[in-house]
């Protein structure tokens, strides 16, 4: 990918050196500090849209003697009683546990962890928001440490993960029946005409296909550089898979679409660049604290995301979301409204995801990115913001904060990744 990125004047290039020798190395140390590393989340919560399909890819995973303790309720069936007692062989408690390796939420706490959860709680505030939040007092919800559960390729395919990214671009992306998206299996024709149709709408519209674009190009990227090369002796090997990689996003194998994709993370990246640029006066103040309970610890969480927040606001080619909701005021305000209302169903759409591992990276991607576009549309209130007391216009929960941070962590990780593989397959040619 080379050039100028189409709705805002930045050249990739500059985008892959900016990320690569300022912001990566940095965004990597702040994510394995303790406020960042754990997400308290509910995998439990009921698909709102359709009947849970079956969870796991390996086709016999769903079945009844694996013991409840093991299966993350993400992998399950629906119903506990839906299989015989007659399918319990070994070959099926082997797949069983197969994919609970694969896809286990892993979910030790310290003691000490959890006293710090409990201080923390009393830090979280709420207000409208873009995203469908998890009710955190609910039973099911738990704290998950991010660093024990890497986003990887876990074997998550097939109609029900289909299913759910058809939702989210069919019914959420402001898009009519009758056009359909490029490489579509259902779509009747080669899809020439979702350009046109796209190209013909407002930006505001524009912008929300590409960012969910870049979103599904980023998860892809992950799965790409973090797959199950081989398991001998029980021993995982994870790394970059350059065949998956090719046929997910090479021009020649996507009819073009791959690199369209790719352009779409970049602008999602600049989207949640300017968001951290424009929110830093929100903890630059000193009633903000990245509060753990540890004073030092504390104190250098502080230091490394204001250094970050520095960084961003010297890049010199942003975004500029002025252009965006600018027309008469009545119609701007209605517009926001239908962006906000279709991005809070994208979010819970996640919880259709059948996987406990793409659900958990999946609700926290699209919390960042939502708390991003609430800070872009919250620029006066973050501008008048007090520096003494806590903020009554404008207020983040430490789960949007923790969301953010790792959301944009993902994205720096997935350019950072796309240079690796340029360089893989410079070296298969």
């Amino acid at each position: 990918l080379t050039g100028v990125l189409d709705d805002c004047l930045c050249d990739i290039e500059s985008i892959d050196d900016f990320n690569t020798f300022k912001i990566f190395p940095k965004i990597q140390k702040l994510q394995e500090r303790d406020y960042f590393r754990y997400y308290k989340v509910n995998l439990k919560r009921p698909c709102p849209f359709w009947a849970d399909d079956g969870h796991c890819s390996i086709k016999d995973c769903h079945v009844e003697p694996c013991p409840e303790s093991k299966i993350p309720v993400g992998i399950k069936a629906g119903s506990s009683n839906k299989y015989s007692k007659a399918a319990n062989n070994s070959k099926e408690l082997e797949d069983c546990e197969q994919a609970n390796k694969l896809g286990a939420v892993n979910s030790t706490l310290s003691n000490q962890s959890k006293e710090a959860f409990i201080d923390w709680a009393r830090y979280d505030d709420s207000q409208d928001h873009f995203c469908e939040l998890d009710d955190e007092r609910s039973p099911d919800a738990q704290y998950v440490d991010l660093l024990l559960n890497p986003e990887r390729y876990t074997g998550y395919k097939g109609p029900s993960a289909w299913r759910v990214w058809n939702s989210i671009y069919e019914e959420n992306c402001f898009k009519p029946r009758s056009v359909y998206r490029p490489l579509n299996p259902l779509a009747p024709s080669r899809g020439e005409s979702f350009y046109t149709w796209l190209e013909g709408l407002c930006l505001e519209k524009r912008v929300f296909y590409k960012l969910i674009s870049g979103l599904h190009a980023s998860i892809n990227l992950h799965l790409c550089a973090n797959y199950l090369l081989e398991e001998t002796w029980g021993k995982p090997r994870w790394g970059p898979n350059v065949k998956e990689f090719t046929r997910r996003f090479d021009p020649v194998e996507t009819k073009g679409e791959g690199p369209r994709r790719l352009k779409n993370l970049y602008f999602l990246y600049l989207i949640e660049l300017r968001a951290l640029s424009k929110v830093a006066p929100y903890f630059e103040r000193s009633v903000v604290d990245l509060y753990t309970g540890n004073g030092h610890e504390d104190a250098e969480s502080k230091a490394l995301l204001l250094d970050i927040f520095r960084d961003t606001k010297s890049f010199h080619m942003h975004f500029d979301e002025k252009s965006m909701f600018a027309g008469d005021k009545k119609g701007a305000k209605s517009l926001k409204e239908e962006f906000r209302l279709h991005f809070k169903n994208i979010s819970r759409i996640m919880d259709c995801v059948g996987c406990d591992k793409c659900r958990l990276w999946g609700k926290l991607q699209t919390q960042g990115l939502g708390t991003a576009l609430k800070i872009l549309f919250s620029e006066k209130e973050i501008q008048s913001l007090p520096e003494n007391s806590p903020s009554k216009g404008f207020q983040l929960t430490r789960q949007e904060i923790v969301a953010l941070v790792n959301a944009f962590g993902r994205l720096s990780t997935s350019i950072r990744e796309l240079q690796n593989f340029k360089v893989l397959l410079q070296q298969t040619r």
